[in-house]
């Protein structure tokens, strides 16, 4: 889709009022379900990793942890392909679900890193994409162009993570990692300005725009999941 800011000459003064209503109710909605989502994922983590029970329900059984990976690949592609045909309700649920899940897996960084550069990472992270966030909403240049290279860039990391499985080099890690910050930065950025101009386009805040703007919080919750991944690889001490 081709976004691009509204010229509303010629429109009826009740069309720009309605368009004008939504845009911030609908931009609300999408930073309050991204908020929440993270808070489900922190709460859901947090619990798994100081339950030893389920912890070894998660990690020591391989059935169970390749189930839970391969849920969340079907839920973003469920959520994501068929917004249009779900109800928002169940697309809702979906997210939420997602939500859970990812909390769960990513339980494992409580086992791996210390509670304090978790904490110290998370909030660099709040800042680093609380600042690209605005970079995005607020600038006039299009950044379409840059979130084709990003996009590239992105299937290159993940074809170079898969083949770090193999190598399983350290350094290569490390490099990734500053790769992936990279990309997640500008995504970051790219992603809050394609969602705007999403939420501009809108002619109400009925359920299909509603919907949109859940799909812009699955957007941009996967980014920053994704920059705190990165940025705990390079600053999180280890336990």
């Amino acid at each position: 889709m081709d976004y691009k800011e509204l010229d509303f000459r010629g429109v009826s003064a009740e069309r720009q009022w309605d368009v004008s209503a939504a845009f911030p109710v609908l931009m609300r909605k999408v930073y309050v379900w991204m908020t929440l989502a993270l808070v489900i994922t922190g709460f859901t983590a947090y619990g798994v990793a100081t339950s030893p029970g389920i912890q070894q329900l998660v990690f020591g059984n391989s059935i169970v942890m390749w189930g839970l990976i391969i849920a969340e690949f079907a839920l973003v592609i469920g959520v994501s392909a068929a917004i249009n045909k779900l109800s928002l309700t169940t697309a809702t649920l979906m997210f939420i679900l997602y939500s859970v899940i990812n909390g769960a897996l990513l339980s494992s960084i409580f086992l791996i890193y210390t509670a304090s550069s978790i904490a110290t990472v998370f909030f660099i992270t709040a800042g680093t994409f609380g600042a690209m966030a605005l970079v995005g909403y607020t600038t006039k240049t299009d950044l379409t162009s840059m979130g084709k290279i990003l996009f590239m860039a992105l299937i290159g990391l993940v074809i170079a993570t898969l083949v770090n499985l193999f190598v399983k080099s350290s350094g290569f890690t490390l490099i990734l990692s500053y790769v992936g910050v990279l990309i997640f930065v500008g995504l970051t950025a790219y992603d809050s300005q394609k969602i705007k101009q999403m939420m501009l386009q809108a002619p109400d805040a009925g359920e299909g725009a509603q919907k949109l703007a859940l799909l812009g919080a699955l957007t941009l919750y996967l980014d920053f999941i994704n920059l705190f991944i990165y940025l705990l690889r390079i600053f999180g001490k280890r336990e």
